[in-house]
């Protein structure tokens, strides 16, 4: 039996938990562990899956009945966090066979070189939450691309922009050397889903612009051969802003446009004038008590987690988004920032 620990219960640890209770009529697992610095919140959303609770995250690395971890923690915490269940994968006791790191995978390039030879040394199964990977509208574009849908690949434009993230403890979000700001916690998902869909750019351009309080926008432009890629991040607009992410990309018998807020989100516009609407069915549409945070189903979340479980289940590696695709990920943000300067 997969029993999973889940650690943090912020918006990202509120939205897996929502995910499992969903899950729990399809899968074979359990929730038996939960942390949270907030007491209050970890012991009601224990009492859902009849879990333990533990005053943090190590101690439920140490004490629980696991042998899977779920790491929803502020991302300076991910790579200890991930190291020691990586380690307890060496031990007879609650062996820690998987885990499941929340994206970004890190924040210094020092810990993405401890992780990799840990996940090395232990063998031990790490999958991170790139959630794009399995969005319904990105896969779509994926298979678009793989099977020639619509001819070559000519450019396109991604696009992720979000008021300031203020929801976070402690204001975690607008700290830098705790999440790496906009570049690290929200352009991280198009350059990763770029990069899964086309590989490593030619060449980039970035241009990154300082706001108040030390938000980030930026710009960045990737080609590949004669293709060229945009993308767009940024979370310095005000509150009232509606968080929006898409990508326009041209074919060449078509344009695929998604905008997040549209209806419907995904169109195609057909060479031949027609305008083609495909249906994608939303998973689970978000529950008012996710409050939080700039998602209105949890679509990817459900399906990535769903993956995750049935590779531990079925003893395979989830390749779709292991901890070093997560890695080549971070270590492409850092190549823009570099360009930037």
């Amino acid at each position: 039996m997969i029993r999973i620990g889940l650690i943090g219960l912020g918006f990202m640890g509120e939205t897996h938990a929502a995910c499992y209770e969903a899950l729990l009529k399809n899968e074979q697992f359990k929730v038996t562990a939960v942390s949270d610095l907030n007491k209050d919140k970890a012991v009601k959303f224990a009492a859902k899956f009849g879990a333990e609770v533990y005053a943090n995250g190590m101690e439920l690395i140490e004490k629980g009945n696991i042998n899977t971890v779920d790491i929803c923690l502020p991302t300076y915490l991910h790579a200890d966090h991930a190291i020691r269940a990586m380690d307890k994968g060496l031990e007879f006791v609650n062996k820690v066979s998987g885990i499941f790191i929340e994206k970004p995978v890190c924040i210094k390039e020092t810990e993405a070189a401890r992780l990799l030879e840990t996940k090395r040394k232990t063998k031990v199964k790490v999958a991170v939450g790139h959630c794009i990977r399995f969005w319904d509208e990105y896969v779509y574009l994926k298979n678009a691309i793989e099977q020639n849908t619509y001819g070559k690949l000519i450019n396109g434009v991604f696009k992720r922009v979000s008021p300031k993230p203020e929801w976070g403890w402690d204001n975690w979000l607008l700290d830098e050397k705790r999440s790496g700001l906009a570049a690290l916690d929200l352009h991280i998902h198009d350059v990763d889903f770029v990069r899964y869909i086309l590989g490593q750019p030619d060449s980039i351009k970035c241009e990154v612009l300082d706001g108040d309080i030390g938000c980030k926008h930026i710009f960045s432009l990737y080609r590949y051969g004669n293709t060229v890629i945009s993308i767009e991040g940024g979370w310095d607009y005000p509150s009232a802003f509606p968080f929006e992410m898409g990508f326009r990309v041209k074919f060449e018998r078509a344009v695929v446009t998604f905008n997040s807020n549209d209806n419907p989100s995904l169109r195609i516009f057909l060479d031949d004038g027609k305008i083609s609407e495909p249906i994608l069915v939303k998973i689970f549409e978000s529950e008012s008590e996710n409050t939080t945070g700039n998602i209105s189903s949890l679509g990817g979340y459900y399906n990535e987690l769903k993956y995750f479980i049935q590779c531990l289940r079925d003893g395979i590696e989830p390749n779709i988004s292991p901890l070093e695709e997560g890695i080549e990920s971070f270590r492409l943000i850092m190549k823009e920032l570099a360009a930037a300067k």
